[in-house]
């Protein structure tokens, strides 16, 4: 953990899946956070449900993957994709003839899951408030000012009114001041930074006056929330997400629990309410029968919520002491929940960058390097995610990556790693072989680890067996070291005498495939790249 030389936790502006990982991911950097949500609560709809095994590697990180996986187990068994006129006369969809599944085995420790939004948000919530994180619904963010040595933000609502709020910052957060009693009083508190986590039509966004750019909207769409049993329906038939052909009712079905909740999407545009709690247009429930193919199913529709499929990514993603992560910073179309779990990696990313120039171990480059990284990360797989949206029956274009490269194959070219100038990651294909910029290459450890395991809260140092030179100068430096084993060169991409250093984050920040004639010096100027000094 770092020491940390600035008192004035994190606020954290939404308490959704980004707002939650984001306060997890710096409390396990030893940073503390308070989180605001202007919602009551967590979501009530089901929203994003496939979370990719990049995202359960954050999860492995923080600590509350198992958890994750205990509220996925509804849908354990509804991986498959299926089409056809109706669900009851759809055919299982083989999968990708460019994808193997063994590939996808081998890269990682961790497994994607399905997993309903509003079913893991409380899970996350749970795991929050168990580590002693204040969460604070129904309280708004009105202003902030970033006076380049920490954030004021201005809050109103429940907390804000009772004294929770400035409770939980504590009197070593530098509230200014308080308002308690009388509605619409606002309680003024001081942060060291602000990560506006607060969705699509972002507040923090709109303070700052950013801008955003991208394809924009895409059409129009209704997802269709309902209950129904259609447990006999679907024994055999269990799937992740059904296309419908009929042409009275286009559109996909996805399994929320695998039983009784469901989703339709479609572009059908009856009319719907602007309230998701109001009641739906009866018509609603004929169309879904007619998409299920049983007439006289009994379906209760829960909401019918009209969007547009939109690409839009913020022109920055921070701005001083303020950031911005999930939907906030970049809105996606709905392909395999890509906004979802690129957010999550925003969290993964920014907490430990915030931890070390807390503690004064990073210095100020480093919240730079955030902006740096993430925006092309974010920009690309929202473009990408554009342009996947489509009929499931359609073989993806051969102009777009591998859908494993889009999962875990990104690399960083600027920001807080060093470049070895061995080329470009390829995006064809899932290669994780120890690029500066990517993430760690997984190999299977004692007891059930893996070599992501082995990052630590600072750049830990990995040498081959050989490296003699590398192991010398980071005792003298100081520098962690960690042992991945006798396969590990080759993975790498190091001779014998080699090392590379891991970022917190599980991400590649330096390599060199062999020794050097001077390494205290060449160690020392990585780290002091990596750490942004």
């Amino acid at each position: 953990m770092y020491d940390v030389h600035e008192p004035e936790p994190v606020l954290i502006v939404g308490a959704g899946l980004v707002g939650l990982t984001t306060a997890l991911a710096l409390h396990h950097h030893g940073v503390p956070a308070v989180v605001v949500e202007k919602h009551s609560g967590t979501s009530i709809q089901p929203k994003a449900r496939r979370f990719n095994f990049r995202t359960m590697e954050v999860f492995r990180a923080i600590g509350v993957a198992d958890a994750v996986y205990a509220a996925a187990e509804g849908l354990a068994a509804h991986q498959g994709m299926r089409a056809g006129r109706t669900l009851v006369e759809s055919e299982p969809l083989p999968p990708p003839p460019h994808v193997d599944y063994a590939d996808l085995l081998a890269a990682s420790p961790e497994r994607s899951c399905l997993v309903a939004q509003d079913l893991l948000e409380p899970v996350l919530l749970r795991e929050a408030r168990d580590r002693g994180i204040p969460v604070h619904f129904a309280t708004t963010l009105t202003d902030l000012a970033d006076d380049g040595t920490g954030v004021t933000a201005t809050l109103t609502g429940a907390a804000a009114t009772d004294g929770a709020l400035a409770a939980s910052f504590g009197a070593g957060s530098a509230i200014e001041a308080t308002g308690v009693g009388a509605p619409g009083d606002a309680t003024v508190v001081r942060a060291s930074y602000l990560v506006g986590a607060d969705g699509a039509h972002s507040t923090v966004r709109s303070l700052l006056g950013i801008e955003r750019s991208g394809l924009g909207a895409l059409g129009d769409a209704v997802t269709v929330y309902f209950r129904a049993d259609l447990g006999a329906l679907t024994a055999g038939r269990e799937f992740n997400i059904c296309q419908t052909e009929h042409p009275a009712a286009p559109g996909a079905l996805a399994s929320v629990d695998g039983r009784y909740r469901w989703m339709f999407m479609t572009g059908l545009l009856l009319p719907v309410a602007d309230d998701p709690t109001a009641p739906a247009d009866p018509r609603w429930a004929d169309v879904v029968r007619t998409a299920i193919g049983a007439p006289d199913v009994p379906v209760e529709v829960l909401s019918a919520l009209a969007w547009q499929p939109t690409m839009r990514v913020a022109d920055r993603f921070s701005a001083g002491r303020v950031l911005l992560a999930g939907d906030a910073a970049h809105v996606m179309t709905p392909y395999a929940a890509a906004g979802a779990n690129t957010g999550i990696q925003d969290a993964d990313n920014l907490a430990w960058k915030i931890a070390a120039i807390r503690s004064g171990t990073g210095g100020a480059a480093l919240l730079d390097s955030y902006h740096d990284e993430r925006h092309p990360v974010a920009y690309h797989v929202a473009e990408q995610s554009a342009l996947r949206t489509g009929g499931l029956r359609d073989l993806a274009p051969p102009t777009l990556d591998h859908p494993f490269a889009l999962v875990a194959g990104a690399q960083y070219t600027a920001g807080a790693v060093v470049d070895d100038g061995r080329g470009p990651q390829p995006t064809d294909r899932l290669e994780l072989s120890g690029r500066p910029g990517t993430r760690l290459p997984h190999l299977p450890l004692a007891g059930g680890r893996s070599t992501l395991d082995l990052a630590g809260a600072e750049p830990v140092l990995l040498p081959a067996p050989d490296a003699a030179g590398w192991r010398a100068a980071a005792e003298k430096l100081s520098v962690p070291v960690a042992d991945a084993g006798p396969g590990w060169p080759a993975a790498a991409g190091l001779a014998g005498d080699g090392a590379l250093l891991v970022r917190p984050d599980r991400i590649v920040g330096w390599r060199s495939p062999t020794t050097s004639d001077d390494p205290i010096r060449a160690l020392t100027s990585a780290i002091d790249a990596i750490l942004g000094r």
